[in-house]
């Protein structure tokens, strides 16, 4: 049995602190689409914010657990160290601007792969980028009215994780979730799927000795790759058990994908989520993210868990 290659990032999920923050943060200052505001299913008095382009595309999706009083997470091994966007390369002007107008913590431009990286934290204390594309101008860009969508975010550019010894993970990304190496430079390993568009690259920063990061608000949770189907899902798992000692979750239903976990050699908790059926399963595509949609079994309490999660500006969704 063969596996059926991912197409890339499927979402990456971190920890937040306070909800509000999180949400003028991310749908403000950099100007993504809330596509889906519900609960986490495991905690319900707890939100689950998605936030991504218009359509809500597999490769665009960031989403977090915004918990109140999380300790603040401590970067190492383990962990992933950075979470990278992409915008048309002419745009890190725009974006270098914005940051100061809104006071945004930055970092100067630097080149890696021979593209200009903006590094900079959003208010949890969370690593991220904005990495210059050329070409990216070409494809669509959501606009909520405070950024252009000439300079708006497209999707992820990927992720960049901290591990120890690259060569375990690397054999995952390429036997598994249909990566290559694409290339290296200094202590970093680029991986990339197949095809063009967002959501391709995974950096592996092989860092021996570091101490062990610390999960908490700022922290990337787990980092989810696309599977097409059940289908191509089932096929991983069981490359993942034969081939490389994995030892996967049975399949869990989060409404708007399936998913398997299973922690990779280095450290990072990996998910792999189906690309159906989607978020407009239960809203209209215009209308993403307006409404506190709950999972079946959880939808009998809606007036509790309603009453226990703090309130929101809708204002700013």
């Amino acid at each position: 049995m063969s596996a059926t290659p991912a197409a890339g990032l499927h979402h990456v999920t971190a920890i937040a602190g306070n909800p509000l923050r999180n949400l003028n943060f991310y749908t403000r200052t950099l100007g993504l689409r809330l596509v889906k505001k519900t609960v986490n299913f495991d905690d319900p008095g707890t939100y689950h914010f998605y936030f991504g382009d218009e359509a809500g595309q597999p490769g665009s999706i960031l989403t977090f657990f915004p918990w109140e009083h999380a300790a603040p997470g401590r970067g190492g091994l383990g962990q992933t160290q950075q979470t990278t966007f992409r915008v048309p390369a002419r745009a890190i002007g725009y974006w270098t601007h914005r940051f100061i107008a809104n006071g945004v913590a930055y970092e100067a431009l630097e080149k890696r792969f021979g593209e200009t990286v903006l590094s900079f934290t959003d208010p949890d204390g969370m690593s991220l980028a904005l990495v210059g594309v050329p070409g990216a101008e070409t494809e669509a860009g959501w606009s909520n009215g405070d950024v252009p969508a000439e300079h708006a975010i497209r999707g992820f550019h990927g992720v960049t994780l901290l591990i120890d010894d690259a060569s375990r993970t690397g054999a995952i990304l390429t036997d598994v979730l249909g990566f290559a190496e694409a290339g290296r430079e200094g202590s970093i390993i680029r991986y990339r799927a197949p095809g063009a568009g967002f959501g391709r690259i995974v950096d592996i920063y092989e860092a021996k000795g570091f101490l062990p990061g610390r999960m908490g608000r700022g922290s990337v949770h787990h980092i989810a790759f696309r599977a097409a189907d059940d289908k191509a899902q089932a096929e991983m798992a069981h490359k993942l058990v034969q081939d490389h000692g994995m030892h996967p979750t049975e399949q869990k239903d989060r409404n708007y994908f399936r998913s398997i976990y299973f922690r990779e050699p280095g450290g990072v908790l990996f998910e792999i989520a189906t690309d159906i059926p989607g978020f407009a399963v239960d809203e209209p595509l215009a209308a993403l993210g307006e409404a506190l949609k709950l999972p079946a079994f959880l939808e009998p309490h809606r007036k509790d868990i309603e009453g226990v999660l703090p309130a929101l500006d809708e204002k700013v969704a």
